[in-house]
């Protein structure tokens, strides 16, 4: 996947829902907000503070709101889309140009710059220290070039892989997936990098 530097970019290489996105950075826009690239999307933020983004997936694109779990909610819109994992984060899924409400939200995306003002927030909790399971330990050690890739990674990115090896019950299951995910590592690519369409 190939990494996005500019909302200009972003927009005009999307490779599917491209009149929807342009439909809701337009929207976004003309709100006042600046914006930027965070996390490989277009992101709209106020004076630093992240205030909602915009991404595309195979089945639907989305807004998403940092805070959202903050937001009224009154259209009973937005969801969490990882429930026990996200505290905060919501996401206002769409799956064609009629689900694009521009004043709703523009209402929406309001409520969270007066949340974001006013210094509401709910702070994500600090995970503790990152634990490897052995067979990935062993696996990188021996795999130089995986091994340094890995310590480039996001934190985030190097729990996700992480739990999928301690997730496998069976040592053959685990075999598997360190040949699914040597190369993948090797690459600088997080473990559902190939689920973001964008």
């Amino acid at each position: 996947m190939q990494k996005t530097k500019t909302p200009d970019a972003y927009f005009k290489n999307a490779k599917q829902w491209r009149d929807e996105l342009s439909a809701l950075r337009k929207i976004l826009v003309s709100t006042g907000l600046n914006e930027e690239i965070k996390w490989g999307s277009p992101f709209y933020t106020l004076d630093g503070k992240h205030i909602v983004g915009v991404t595309a997936f195979k089945t639907f694109f989305c807004l998403w709101f940092p805070q959202g779990a903050l937001l009224k909610d009154e259209k009973q819109v937005l969801i969490n889309a990882q429930e026990g994992v996200t505290k905060a984060q919501r996401q206002w899924r769409m799956q064609n140009a009629k689900d694009i409400k521009p004043a709703t939200i523009k209402a929406y995306v309001k409520e969270a710059v007066a949340l974001a003002k006013a210094g509401k927030e709910i702070k994500p909790q600090r995970k503790g220290a990152l634990v490897l399971p052995e067979e990935l330990k062993t696996a990188l050690s021996k795999n130089k070039r995986a091994g340094a890739a890995f310590e480039k990674l996001t934190p985030g990115k190097q729990r996700e892989y992480a739990a999928y090896i301690a997730e496998a019950k069976q040592a053959a299951t685990k075999e598997r997936r360190l040949e699914k995910i040597l190369p993948m590592i090797a690459a600088g690519g997080g473990l559902n990098d190939k689920y973001k369409n964008c």
